[in-house]
């Protein structure tokens, strides 16, 4: 099948990193002078990641965010500006927190936090923002140019973080001044991406977050989306919306998630963003029935979704028929032309040694969307 007859299949990005790869990037963090040993672990783990996704399925392949310690504790080695606040804590999801802190007192030590590289320390914004990260960008483009072109994937992308994403402000006058600086800085790596070649991801869990903040009243929820998108938007200027996804999840982890913000809430802003696809969670089950939305909803022309059709935060690998009928909803209410198949989230968002769901279940869930990517294909196309 050609890419004009079948649904593609991709992910979020994150995959676990190999034990050595973690090994080696501690010590360094520790302040060992290994540096040319890192550079070779990385590299070799990127190429085994995306050989390894090309045999699994994955049309559009990541690097694995190999070289990241977090999908957006990244930027603290990328952008000038910076202090750490440790002690602050780990602040999310607070309503599920204090409705479940038996659970989720044990589920922070143990399996979120527990095994994390580096522990999660908060950074706040103390003087002007720039980015310097531009040595490590370009390693991590050559790594994934290379690796892609070795394993003959049919296409790539690089995530990067949404400027909402990144430490607290305790400089700038203004929050929106604060979050343009930080989304210009964030522009250069956004340009680089996409012009080495790739597809630019957005990672944004924070749009929802903001929809579910007690602290804030409706009207005040939406003009702080309004002014986070028109200043992501403006992040992306000149950038072709066809060469951009968003990605944003609102259930990140394996928990109850019953204080979860409703896709519909917040549904239309993300489609105010100019890309032209919309990844998102549809296959956890708090969730699954969310894709009656788009009966109501309509995507605009020139976009396609990217449902998640395997859940990030479960060891039960889903059956391929499944997988087929999750698409076939989608393409029935937005066109088959339209659906990729991807994952809810990332599979490993932070440098951990205890990834929640164990690598070689990703491997089989990815080989299981393959499947059921090809049964819908074949039921829609015929």
């Amino acid at each position: 099948m050609s890419a004009e007859n079948r649904i593609l299949t991709t992910h979020v990005g994150s995959l676990a990193r190999p034990v050595k790869l973690l090994d080696v990037m501690k010590a360094n963090i520790q302040g060992a002078d290994n540096h040319a040993e890192l550079e070779s672990e990385i590299r070799g783990a990127v190429f085994e990641s995306v050989q390894q996704q090309v045999a699994d399925g994955i049309d559009i392949v990541a690097d694995g965010e190999m070289s990241k310690i977090g999908f957006f504790a990244y930027v603290r080695d990328r952008i000038a500006g910076f202090e750490p606040r440790p002690g602050q804590g780990y602040s999310a999801f607070d309503a599920e927190v204090n409705a479940f802190p038996e659970y989720y007192k044990h589920y922070f030590g143990e399996a979120m936090l527990g095994g994390n590289l580096v522990p999660f320390v908060p950074v706040a914004c103390t003087s002007p923002i720039a980015y310097h990260g531009v040595a490590q960008l370009q390693r991590d483009l050559t790594n994934l140019s290379d690796a892609a072109k070795a394993a003959n994937a049919f296409g790539a992308f690089v995530p990067s973080v949404a400027p909402t994403g990144v430490g607290t402000n305790e400089f700038y006058e203004r929050e929106g001044d604060y979050i343009s600086a930080v989304a210009e800085a964030l522009r250069v790596e956004y340009k680089a991406i996409v012009d080495a070649g790739f597809g630019l991801q957005i990672d944004d869990p924070f749009l929802p977050d903001l929809f579910a903040d007690p602290q804030l009243n409706n009207g005040q929820i939406i003009a702080k989306a309004n002014e986070y998108i028109d200043i992501l938007n403006h992040a992306l200027r000149g950038i072709p919306a066809e060469k951009i996804r968003y990605h944003t999840c609102y259930s990140i982890n394996e928990g109850p998630r019953i204080h979860d913000v409703p896709f519909i809430e917040f549904v239309r802003y993300m489609l105010s963003i100019n890309v032209s696809d919309y990844s998102f969670e549809a296959g956890n089950v708090r969730h699954e029935h969310e894709y009656h939305i788009w009966e109501e909803v309509k995507l605009p022309q020139g976009k396609r979704l990217i449902p998640g059709v395997i859940c990030h935060a479960s060891n039960t690998v889903e059956h391929p028929e499944l997988i087929a009928e999750r698409l076939i909803r989608f393409a029935d209410r937005v066109g088959k032309e339209n659906v990729i198949a991807g994952a809810d989230c990332g599979f490993s968002s932070q440098a951990t040694y205890k990834p929640e769901v164990h690598p070689t279940v990703v491997r089989e869930k990815f080989r299981a969307m393959r499947a059921g990517a090809d049964i819908a294909s074949k039921k829609l196309w015929g």
